[in-house]
């Protein structure tokens, strides 16, 4: 990904990574207004093979009617408009950023224009000097260096049971084949200044529910009754061979868990690394957890009398930028859930989400970009089920 593309989406998908995102701005009064975002959309082929119901598997494509789907929706992106303001007074830097995300794509007459979302809504205070807080709502801290690296960012990747012919804001990319979602949540985080490459984040943020759907559903819910914790430390630099090393965990204490009623604490941990040479980029992450479940945090993380269910995965990707600018991409990643000792081994449980990716994006302008990718996503599950989903899209995606 060259820098501009980088740069763009970093600032449509973390608005708080830098405050002056480069969109369109302008002044008023004490306060300098940046508007910034993305338009895309794609034509979205599946070919889907034995159908997987089992919860958490991310192939049962158009719910299992038809072996294949088809689409015009978005991407891992959404359609994205944002606004931040900034100014400086008392030697303070602040700024507020409020972002709408509206859908591309219905399934049915009188549908409107699809889903909505508004994913940001937060402010920031600090300086140079000493870092800065955050106060609001904003992409979660752990898995997001992950998300951002993840060539899929600017197409489709996988489409998901939900997502699978069209009608949603979003598609899932690599998420919950190689990492944790890190979702939009409530929060007030610190980041420390740059020290010469390295910095951290370590945030207090909005407990989630720990949830469980399908035929495993119903008693295994459970609620938090203290603040969830998270944070990532990296390190930066630059040079012929230049890259990113990066560190985080999650922490939550999830309460009245299944039939048992006991409270438990979810808690997972990552890495991963990224190295640029050239033209050419290296990815490698991993992560690794306790109750923190698969595809989204706390999503089948425990059993129906309140077991903590074992998780991991990682991807590795490498990309190549050839002399007409265009961005070849391989990518491939896991993401693994597995059942508790009171489970036992046939559970209509998914056990494995895997995903191939491979990528073509184009900057047709240094704010369009032309994307074609294929991915083969294949689910396992406990009981012994398994489906495959084979994903061609090709499509365009606009930053300002």
């Amino acid at each position: 990904m060259n820098n501009k593309i980088k740069l763009a989406v970093a600032g449509a998908v973390l608005a708080s990574a830098s405050v002056a995102n480069a969109g369109i701005t302008w002044d008023a009064g004490e306060w300098t207004v940046d508007m910034n975002g993305n338009v895309n959309a794609f034509a979205i082929m599946a070919d889907n093979e034995d159908n997987n119901s089992a919860q958490g598997a991310l192939t049962n494509a158009n719910g299992g009617n038809d072996p294949d789907a088809a689409s015009i929706n978005t991407g891992l992106l959404p359609n994205w408009l944002g606004f931040t303001a900034t100014t400086r007074q008392n030697n303070l830097d602040t700024s507020v950023t409020i972002s709408f995300q509206p859908g591309a794509s219905v399934t049915g007459g009188l549908g409107g224009g699809g889903t909505e979302e508004a994913r940001q809504a937060f402010l920031t205070f600090g300086d140079k000097s000493w870092g800065s807080v955050k106060v609001g709502k904003d992409l979660g801290i752990f898995g997001s260096t992950a998300i951002l690296n993840d060539m899929t960012l600017l197409g489709v990747g996988s489409q998901g049971v939900v997502g699978s012919a069209g009608g949603t804001t979003t598609t899932l990319g690599r998420i919950g084949t190689g990492y944790l979602y890190a979702d939009w949540n409530g929060q007030i985080a610190y980041t420390t200044p740059n020290m010469n490459g390295f910095s951290a984040t370590v945030g207090v943020m909005q407990p989630w529910n720990a949830t469980t759907s399908g035929a495993l559903s119903g008693a295994s819910t459970g609620t938090s009754d203290e603040f969830g914790y998270q944070g990532q430390a990296s390190y930066s630099w630059t040079g012929d061979l230049g890259g990113k090393v990066w560190a985080g965990f999650f922490s939550q204490e999830v309460t009245q868990i299944g039939t048992g009623g006991g409270d438990d604490t979810a808690d997972a941990f990552e890495g991963g690394a990224s190295i640029s040479f050239g033209n050419a980029n290296i990815v490698a992450y991993g992560y690794s957890g306790e109750g923190v479940g698969t595809t989204g945090l706390l999503r089948d993380g425990y059993d129906t009398v309140g077991n903590s269910r074992d998780s991991d995965g990682g991807y590795v990707q490498g990309t190549y930028v050839i002399p007409t600018g265009t961005k070849l991409g391989v990518s491939w990643g896991v993401s693994n859930l597995d059942t508790t000792t009171a489970e036992g081994g046939a559970v209509d449980l998914v056990s494995e989400n895997e995903m191939l990716t491979v990528g073509a994006y184009h900057p047709l302008t240094k704010h369009l970009n032309l994307v074609a990718e294929y991915s083969n996503v294949e689910s396992d599950s406990h009981d012994g089920t398994s489906s495959e989903s084979d994903i061609i899209s090709v499509g365009a995606i606009l930053f300002f």
